[in-house]
């Protein structure tokens, strides 16, 4: 018998790590462990988190359509698990996403805006959940038009050359609405384009969820039907 397993949509992208897995943590209740110590601030010169910020935001506000390559890496602390996935992120305004792992994961996340579907190829099951009662993952929700970075959280600078990330920025964002999905998330940021090159979440038990994206287009056209999903023939389908 095929064992069923119910996902929580702020977990959709981690699940696709697993699935992505959007991102992003456990939510079953148990005690959470203390949030690793976080990382030493930059030195208060140059552009501030807040502007840096408001460029990244302005950014991304100016596009339609958002294509890249991502490598994802997702590190289960307390196992001592990681685990790798690539695929393809594509993101159109207002709200719609699409999440295609290359093989072997085969898995999907897709949104046309209106439901959220979550395939898992190797359990054969796919969790659909209305938009309106789901939370997209804050820590890529600017991405699609639906987040402020500024607004949402409360952002700090570190020093990129510690981060090993020196020719940009490292954005340290902190929700302002606590949730139960992560604590922080890291936005690497390109200095000469104000893009995001790579996205860190870090839960409340030490997990983390890495997002590398590469080779980046925006504004072009989307290819039809990007945002629909039809699962194979036998695909258990879980609903709320």
């Amino acid at each position: 018998m095929r064992k069923v397993r119910f996902l929580s949509i702020p977990s959709l992208l981690a699940a696709c790590a697993v699935v992505p897995a959007l991102l992003l943590c456990s939510t079953d209740g148990h005690t959470q462990a203390a949030a690793p110590a976080a990382p030493a601030a930059a030195p208060a010169k140059g552009p501030t988190a807040e502007e840096i910020g408001r460029r990244v935001q302005a950014f991304y506000d100016s596009t339609k359509t958002f294509k890249a390559t991502f490598a994802q890496t997702y590190t289960i602390k307390v196992q001592n698990v990681k685990k790798e996935s690539k695929g393809t992120v594509t993101f159109e305004k207002p709200g719609k996403m699409s999440w295609a792992y290359d093989a072997p994961n085969g898995n999907r996340v897709v949104s046309d805006g209106k439901v959220i579907r979550v395939y898992e190829k190797e359990n054969e099951q796919m969790f659909e959940t209305p938009v309106k009662n789901s939370q997209y993952p804050a820590a890529l929700a600017f991405l699609m038009g639906t987040g402020q970075l500024v607004k949402d959280f409360n952002l700090k600078l570190l020093d990129a050359a510690q981060m090993k990330f020196e020719g940009g920025y490292v954005l340290e964002g902190t929700p302002k609405d606590a949730t139960p999905a992560y604590q922080k998330v890291l936005l690497y940021v390109d200095a000469a384009t104000n893009q995001v090159r790579r996205v860190l979440i870090l839960d409340a038990q030490g997990n983390k969820n890495r997002f590398d994206f590469s080779a980046p287009v925006v504004n072009q056209p989307v290819a039809k039907g990007e945002f629909d999903f039809t699962p194979p023939p036998g695909t258990r389908v879980v609903k709320p």
